[in-house]
């Protein structure tokens, strides 16, 4: 096959608009910030969190205000977070915290005390781990086996230069401390064409998604029918 058939594909998708896409992981890591993790139970698919609990009896229509905590850093054995420099793990629990409020703010009062009908979201950064940009784009545009397999896919369900994250979530009464939600997740990118900028893109789809998930899991929970079901 001649050079120019070969890269063929890549001048063909160069020309086409890419959206930003992620995908959820095969596993996740626990780290300890929850505090029971065997009230966890596998998520049904893509569409919830690969471990979540949900209180059966949680009235989620009294809640009308919602605390968020600062987002923590939590790094377990063999996590990725301990390679990441420390402004970047500043800046990456920054924007967390910012997509959640910006999430929640058209639907709940975002207090700093707890109080009657206030919900407290907390939620730690577990795993995060920047996808390789060159590397990236070349798997994502060549022909099956021109270029690399696919391990860490078949691992992780994340693509092979991709870059993933994992957080750990609990939604409490933060009045009485009661245990209305938790969930734990790990996503990656999908080996689209973005994400090539900036090696924190897939990184930063991923909190984007979830923040957005959250608002809708809690739109469900109060019964609401004008719910919106983010896409990848």
């Amino acid at each position: 096959m001649t050079m120019a058939k070969q890269f063929l594909p890549v001048l063909v998708l160069f020309t086409m608009a890419a959206c930003a896409t992620t995908q959820q992981a095969n596993t996740v890591e626990r780290s300890g910030f929850l505090d029971d993790y065997s009230i966890l139970q596998k998520g049904a698919g893509d569409s919830e969190a690969l471990l979540r609990y949900v209180n059966p009896v949680a009235d989620w229509k009294q809640y009308t205000k919602v605390m968020i905590d600062p987002v923590q850093i939590w790094i377990g054995e063999g996590s990725s977070l301990r390679n990441i420099p420390q402004e970047d793990r500043i800046r990456l629990t920054s924007l967390l915290l910012g997509k959640l409020r910006n999430a929640l703010l058209p639907d709940y009062r975002i207090v700093r005390e707890a109080g009657p009908h206030v919900m407290r979201l907390s939620v730690a950064l577990t795993e995060a781990e920047a996808s390789q940009t060159v590397l990236d784009t070349i798997s994502s545009v060549l022909p099956t086996g021109y270029v690399f397999s696919g391990t860490k896919s078949l691992a992780t369900g994340t693509g092979t230069f991709v870059g993933s994250a994992s957080v750990e979530a609990k939604m409490t009464d933060a009045e009485l401390g009661t245990l209305l939600a938790a969930a734990v997740d790990r996503r990656g990118g999908a080996k689209s064409l973005s994400g090539v900028t900036s090696e924190w893109d897939d990184v930063e789809e991923s909190f984007q998604y979830w923040a957005n998930t959250l608002r809708y899991r809690l739109c469900q929970w109060r019964g609401e029918y004008s719910c919106v079901q983010p896409t990848e």
